[in-house]
Order: C-alpha cells, then structure tokens, then sequence
C-alpha cells in the first residue's frame, strides 16, 4: 500500500540568539491510509510541532514531507493553503467555532471556499451534523451547546469537505472524562468508516483507542508501535457499569 504521508529525516530548529533550539531533530515516518495513529510525548517532545508541519500550518527546516504524493515542504503559502482547505480536517482542543454563528454556519463555513450555493452548503452541513448526532442542534450558537456537543460541530466541520487526513490536537482536553470517551468513541466510529486519523495527546487512556503509537522525546521518534490493547467505547462502557 502506497503512504499517504511520507515523513523523510524532517528537522525542524529555530536559532534565539546564538542558540539553535531543534524542535524536531530527525523524524522519518510513513503512515497509511485509514491509520488511526497517536503521537504521544512530554511537554517539548515535538508532538505539536510536528503536527503543525503535517497539517501544513508550519514547514520543516530540513527534509521532505509528501501528502497524497505531491511534496508539500517545498509549497509556498498558497499552494499549502489550498492542500490545507482540501486534504485535511482540524479538530483543536478549544473547538475555535464562530461564537456569533449557528452550529450549521460553522460547519458550513470551509465550504465557501469550494464555490458551492448557499443551499447545498445548508444541505451539506445539516447532513453532516447529523452524522454525528446533532441533528437537532443545527440552529444553535457555541454558547448553546455542551462542550461535548461544540467538539462534535468542529469535528463536523473539519469532515465538511472529506479530507484525507483528520489532525486533532488534544481533542478532549477541554472536557471531562465521560464526554472526553463519548468523543473518542466518535472517532472510533470514524476510523470504522475509513477516516484517517491522526492524534495528538499527553494522556495514555485516550492513545489507547489508537491502533498505532508514536512516542516522541527529545525531537525525535523514540517507540513506534502496533497498540495490541486498542481501547473501545465498548471497552469504556464495561468499565463504567
């Protein structure tokens, strides 16, 4: 099978004066399309770093990056604005939705840019937020909605136009541990449908529900591993009852 990502020896470093601060040392990586990868690290392990370099909102200093076979590290900010609106879908810790605009508007949003009418956006979206159970949840604004319901409007949003990959940095850490699981097994449910998936996070029972590992440690890769113990809803159920 051909890589959807392809990662060769990526550096990432930036100089403070006469010190040169390697975020990412050497980092080389393939990941497969309908992965469900965790990247998993301590506090200046890289982990964000090199999310923001997969997600095209940064570029490595050194090294090659190749998303769906076109060379991404070597595109202006154009060229990776379009990749970004195209070939991948955020989902941030903090929901970052239009606070003044309904749940459909914020789904809808990334649509606009694809030159659709108004009404198949509506329809698109609306589709969309029911696909993740808020159907009836369409009209209301952020501040209507738990922070449960406002995480599953960004994931909607970052589906809107059926990306390659979905990024999502540290997607519960800003909900409590029921909501945080029924999230999880949201992505589940995802993975199952042929999503890709790629997870940012410090806390080892959310990595579980991924089906590969990546721990990182000083910029570089320090174990990559199948997780033979992938956590499931299901699995949270049974623990909780």
């Amino acid at each position: 099978m051909e890589a959807l990502i392809r990662i060769n020896h990526i550096q990432k470093k930036y100089k403070m004066g006469d010190e040169v601060i390697f975020a990412l040392r050497d980092i080389t990586l393939d990941l497969f399309p309908n992965e469900y990868v965790a990247f998993m690290g301590p506090s200046g392990s890289g982990k964000s770093t090199l999310m923001n370099i997969l997600g095209c909102l940064d570029t490595p200093t050194e090294g090659e990056y190749y998303l769906n076979g076109q060379l991404v590290s070597a595109m202006n900010d154009e060229e990776l604005a379009r990749v970004r609106n195209r070939e991948i879908g955020f989902v941030f810790q903090t929901f970052n939705l239009l606070s003044r605009s309904s749940a459909l508007e914020n789904v809808a949003m990334p649509l606009i840019y694809a030159g659709l009418t108004v009404s198949a956006r509506e329809q698109r979206a609306g589709d969309m937020l029911k696909s993740v159970g808020l159907g009836e949840r369409m009209k209301h604004k952020p501040n209507e909605l738990s922070g449960g319901q406002r995480q599953r409007v960004a994931i909607a949003r970052a589906l809107i136009n059926h990306p390659s990959i979905l990024l999502a940095d540290e997607p519960t850490g800003n909900l409590d541990s029921r909501t945080s699981h029924e999230i999880m097994g949201l992505f589940e449910d995802l993975h199952k449908q042929g999503h890709t998936i790629i997870l940012v996070t410090h806390e080892e029972d959310i990595a579980l529900y991924a089906h590969r590992i990546i721990r990182l440690r000083d910029g570089n890769v320090e174990l990559d591993e199948r997780n033979l113990n992938v956590r499931t809803a299901q699995t949270r159920m049974t623990e909780s009852a």
